[in-house]
């Protein structure tokens, strides 16, 4: 599931209205980045997403 690890921040569910103002179903998604993050002086592979990478709660490694 495109869920964050760090934050829990998921898909969001809203409406797309067309020029004739018709409104119709849509999903926003998160943009997840599969990372390797060292935890606990471990190394896991975890779902983030890119505003947890920028704002530094998570530490990427190479």
């Amino acid at each position: 599931m495109a869920k964050c690890d760090i934050c829990g921040k998921k898909p969001q569910f809203g409406k797309q209205i067309s020029h004739s103002h018709k409104l119709s179903n849509r999903k926003f998604s998160v943009n997840i980045q599969k990372v390797r993050v060292k935890i606990d002086h471990t190394i896991r592979t975890m779902n983030v997403c890119t505003k947890c990478l920028k704002s530094g709660k998570v530490q990427k490694l190479a």
